[in-house]
């Protein structure tokens, strides 16, 4: 809980305070985009609970990890009725990462292992300068979401996103998250 505040994310990885930087605009404005949208479509039908990137989650290994958004089914967080200050145990039933320019893939191998390790069901890896999202429903091999699995998907721009049975009734054009400015 005592992170420094230069205005930088951190996240703990095996004992190791590791420095995940800032982001740029088009990184934030696709996480903005998809907390405004999924986050009403949550708040509307009183799913469960999103997260930003800010907060992180207890590992079983000891790992602090904050994927950029998050999602906490309602059935995990029975029995409370204000959240704690501190760390939730455990990954989020949907962790989503939207790519910046210096993540590589296998940091976000790594970082999907552990989340399904951890009680993620579903994950949503965003490549906003290529325009295509990677959902995965296990975290085996990710590089095969190119080629199309049972566990994994490619969507492109002509897609749909959806919450499947993790948020059921969420869908959202992938076109969407790829928008142009046009003010």
């Amino acid at each position: 809980m005592a992170l420094p505040t230069d205005g930088h994310r951190y996240e703990i990885v095996n004992g190791e305070l590791v420095d995940m930087g800032s982001s740029g605009a088009l990184h934030g404005y696709v996480c903005s985009t998809i907390m405004i949208l999924l986050g009403t479509y949550i708040r509307t039908h009183k799913l469960g609970a999103m997260f930003d990137s800010s907060t992180a989650f207890k590992l079983k290994s000891g790992n602090r990890r904050s994927p950029d958004i998050s999602f906490f089914a309602k059935e995990r967080l029975q029995g409370m009725t204000e959240l704690p200050t501190g760390f939730l145990d455990g990954a989020p039933d949907l962790a989503a990462e939207v790519l910046s320019p210096g993540n590589t893939v296998e940091e976000i191998h790594d970082k999907l292992v552990e989340y399904f390790e951890n009680g993620t069901r579903l994950a949503w890896m965003i490549h906003p300068s290529e325009h295509y999202v990677l959902v995965y429903r296990s975290a085996q091999e990710p590089g095969r979401a190119l080629h199309g699995s049972e566990n994994h998907r490619l969507l492109k721009s002509t897609d749909s996103l959806d919450g499947e049975e993790v948020i059921p009734g969420f869908t959202l054009p992938v076109a969407e998250l790829f928008q142009k400015l046009s003010f």
